[in-house]
Parts: structure tokens; C-alpha cells; sequence
């Protein structure tokens, strides 16, 4: 997946500094400038991270980024404010489930950073679903193997520290490797 940021903001300004910030990094850059537009975008072209000021006409940020949450909950959300509300803030954080918040001015380089942070939790919530299908497919694999061969999920070692699987015979071990696209060589029986 390419590397998508949407930004939302009402002020063409705001949002001209925070692409100027982020005009050397390999992102594609979305913007929007109203909560209901910017529901559209991730929709059209799946963002990574989307980042929102809080004060808006109609959709504050804070009520935009929990939809976001609802509709495209792999996104992680940023939102940005220029006000000083902590109870807003950590409504926000709380009901959008936000990464981080700033406060505006914000620091170049603590958005950048924060917007690097957030894409590898994106990269790595992705891996961590990956691995976990493969973990599920595997373990159906064994229960399948299981329930064919009895007892043989049951590993022993031996005084090496070697496992071995006892007490099936080289047939079973034959038709159990053939399953597995595993040939023997006529040395290894």
C-alpha cells in the first residue's frame, strides 16, 4: 500500500504549511476541506494516517476522526487544534481513539516525526494481522494432521535434545510427508 496521508482543514493555509512540511517525504498527500469530503477520500485511495484540525464548520475534527475510527478503522488519526481545551482534547483522544494531538503552532519536526511514528504503526498493525492468518491457517493445518494422526502434535526429545515422533510407521511418515510436499530420499528411510 503506498503511503497516503490525508489532511483536513478548512484553511487553505493550514493546510499549504503542513504539505509544505511534509513535501520531502515519499507520501501522496490528500486534502480536504470539510469533515463530509473528507469521509470520501479513504473511501476512493485507503490513507495510513489523517490528520485533522478540530475546530471546523459543521463536522468538528474530533467528530470527524471518530467517524474515520468507525469507517476506516486501520487509519491512524492525528488531530490538530489551536485551542486549549483539555477536556476536548482527551474527548478526541478518547472517542477517536487519536494517536496523538498538537497544538497549534506545532513543531515541524514533532508532527514529522509523530507522522513517521503513526505510519509504522499502521506497517506494523498490518504485519501483526498478516502473521496472525498465518498462525490461524497453520493451526487448522495441525488440527487437520491431528486428527488423522493421533497423538503426534505430542513431540518428545531425546537425550540430544533432538524430537523425534514415536510410534508411526514409515508409511504413515511417507503419506504424512507427500501432504506435505516433502519427498524422502531412499538414504533418510
Amino acid at each position: 500500500m503506498e503511503i497516503r496521508i490525508l489532511l483536513l482543514d478548512d484553511e487553505p493555509n493550514i493546510l499549504a504549511a503542513l504539505k509544505r512540511i511534509l513535501m520531502d517525504e515519499p507520501y501522496e498527500i490528500l486534502d480536504a476541506s470539510s469533515g463530509e469530503q473528507g469521509l470520501e477520500i479513504p473511501h476512493e485511495k485507503p490513507c495510513k494516517v489523517v490528520i485533522s484540525d478540530e475546530r471546523m464548520p459543521g463536522m468538528g475534527g474530533a467528530e470527524f476522526l471518530t467517524r474515520v475510527k468507525d469507517l476506516y478503522p486501520e487509519s491512524v488519526r492525528i488531530l490538530l487544534t489551536g485551542y486549549a481545551s483539555i477536556d476536548a482534547a482527551m474527548k478526541a483522544v478518547n472517542d477517536g481513539e487519536i494517536y496523538r494531538f498538537f497544538m497549534k503552532p506545532w513543531d515541524d519536526m514533532d508532527l514529522r516525526m509523530a507522522i513517521r511514528s503513526a505510519i509504522e504503526k499502521f506497517d506494523l498493525q498490518k504485519e501483526n494481522e498478516r502473521l496472525l492468518e498465518v498462525v490461524r491457517k497453520q493451526a487448522g493445518e495441525l488440527s487437520s494432521i491431528e486428527s488423522r494422526y493421533p497423538g503426534i502434535t505430542q513431540l518428545e526429545k531425546d537425550s540430544d535434545g533432538s524430537i523425534f515422533v514415536p510410534e508411526i510407521s514409515d508409511e504413515e511418515m511417507s503419506e504424512l510427508l507427500k501432504e506435505c510436499d516433502i519427498s524422502m530420499d531412499d538414504d533418510d528411510s
